[in-house]
């Protein structure tokens, strides 16, 4: 189970140099500004300044599709039958299949959105490694124990993963057939789930208490005066992206609210 958002984080960019924190909250801004997005006039909008990030960010394309396509699959199944239930405009009829305008629209409306969102979303993430993104929102005042059990599950989640195809392997090797389903194949899954779940939780037992015997969550006297003149030292740059991310995301929203009236 290779994650690897970060995969790429070595790269030069613009994007990549942009400061983490700085990053989250303008990045952040147009994710959410694409999101309120109901109009159709204003989706060549949010394509082009998708397609300008990720330019300027040189992530290769197939880093992309090979993100989208498990995420695209979930999407397509979920509007595949909008366009026939959605909506009274009927602009193709077939015997009793109609194809709906209301609902090609809320289609495109979805699917584009989508698009956009992940896209700019895995710019965000995949520009800066992991620690850094972590070190960002932490910045921003996120609570410390979400932030270390965000950074627990995304280092664990590749171990677990391995763990689940060591247990597939050994299944298989004992005559198991994944592509059967009764009765008998339904307990097998359902003792593989319930196994993974234990051996999930006693390796979190563990990690606990490594942690805790190495001094976790015990604070370091001035270690926050430190990290908070640190901080303090940004560059016009990160300031300047920021600023045009987030005048990119409140034109969107004034756009969006003036048509909708």
């Amino acid at each position: 189970m290779k994650l690897a958002l970060d995969r790429y984080a070595y790269l030069q960019s613009p994007i990549h140099r942009w400061e983490q924190k700085y990053k989250i909250v303008g990045l952040l801004g147009l994710i959410f500004a694409f999101s309120f997005i109901r109009s159709l006039v204003l989706l060549p909008v949010i394509v082009f300044i998708t397609i300008i990030i990720f330019s300027l960010s040189r992530l290769p394309v197939s880093y992309l599709i090979s993100r989208l396509r498990y995420p695209g699959y979930f999407i397509l199944a979920v509007v595949f039958l909008l366009p026939f239930v959605a909506g009274d405009t009927i602009i193709w009829q077939w015997g009793w299949l109609n194809l709906r305008w209301e609902g090609c629209q809320e289609t495109l409306l979805i699917v584009v959105r989508f698009f956009c969102i992940i896209t700019v979303s895995l710019v965000l993430f995949g520009t800066a490694t992991i620690l850094n993104s972590i070190k960002g929102l932490r910045g921003l005042g996120l609570p410390q124990v979400i932030l270390d059990m965000t950074l627990l599950t995304y280092r664990y989640l590749e171990e677990l993963g391995q763990m689940l195809k060591t247990m597939q392997r050994a299944m298989k090797l004992r005559g198991f057939n994944p592509h059967l389903f009764n009765s008998r194949q339904l307990e097998i899954l359902t003792r593989l789930i319930g196994s993974l779940i234990v051996r999930s939780y006693e390796r979190s037992t563990r990690i606990y208490q490594a942690m805790i015997l190495r001094g976790y969550g015990y604070k370091v006297p001035g270690k926050n005066t430190i990290h908070k003149k640190q901080n303090n030292t940004q560059s016009r740059y990160d300031i300047w992206l920021t600023a045009i991310a987030l005048l990119a995301a409140i034109t969107l929203l004034v756009l969006e609210i003036f048509l909708a009236v």
